[in-house]
């Protein structure tokens, strides 16, 4: 069944949320260092979803502002609706953040920026990756402003970072900063409910973001023994320990299934 929903989380957010939502999954960062990776090893594999999705959000588009434009992504009846979990008709899983924890010397980490756009009222990507102490820019470029509010957060605790309460054609840049082992952001218009994403900040280059049928792939991987990690922003988190030897090919899947 669908659901009908005002608000995304009552009591805390009314309006217009883009989620960027980390799990504080990750330890305290760490200092990386580039190295030369001489025989590197890879991972690849795919991330599986077995039993129904969870039902959608469905959204009034009258009951907030800007219902004509926004409403070009809507079903036809006046909704739009939100799909958390995708999966595509071999139960791949779109959207898994996957992640090999406690590599501390290997590869360029070439993730300098996060970019966001706002585009029709939705927030893309809707999952995304982030790093501590480096900027994060949400650009608009819809004709209607958004109403930014970004916060940090982990299970129990919601800190606000920064709020652009009139997010235009300009767009903003800010420099995302943690507090403790905080690795979570969720970031929120207060006007759109409908827009929404994920996230996760890494400390390392060792990650991917799954395919729209689950696969993903890691290269160069320094030999070693790691954790490694698929994390869903809905579904929660899966782990398990692999081993990397030079030039070695790894295959490895992860299973999400239905709460």
């Amino acid at each position: 069944m669908i659901r009908i929903t005002r608000s995304l989380h009552s009591g805390f957010v009314s309006s217009c949320l883009f989620l960027l939502l980390g799990i504080a999954a990750i330890g305290q960062a760490s200092t990386y260092e580039t190295i030369s990776v001489i025989d590197g090893g890879s991972v690849k594999g795919k991330v599986q979803f077995i039993g129904s999705p969870p039902d959608p959000s469905v959204f009034r588009l009258n009951r907030y502002p800007d219902q004509m434009y926004c409403g070009a992504l809507s079903d036809g009846s006046g909704y739009r609706v939100l799909r958390e979990v995708l999966v595509d008709s071999t139960g791949g899983l779109k959207d898994v953040i996957v992640t090999i924890e406690g590599v501390t010397r290997g590869k360029p980490f070439l993730l300098q920026e996060t970019t966001l756009e706002a585009n029709v009222c939705q927030f893309v990507p809707y999952v995304s990756v982030m790093r501590n102490d480096h900027p994060l820019i949400v650009k608009n470029i819809d004709s209607v402003s958004h109403d930014l509010q970004v916060y940090e957060r982990d299970r129990q605790h919601v800190l606000i970072m920064f709020h652009r309460p009139a997010l235009t054609k300009g767009g903003t840049q800010d420099r995302i900063h943690f507090t403790g082992d905080r690795r979570g952001v969720i970031m929120q218009c207060g006007m759109h409910p409908y827009m929404q994403g994920h996230g996760l900040a890494v400390d390392n280059p060792y990650y991917a973001v799954t395919a729209s049928d689950g696969s993903f792939a890691i290269s160069d991987i320094p030999a070693g023994t790691y954790r490694m990690r698929a994390w869903h922003p809905r579904l929660g988190e899966q782990e398990q320990e692999i081993t990397v030897e030079g030039r070695q090919d790894i295959s490895i899947d992860f299973i999400f299934r239905a709460q």
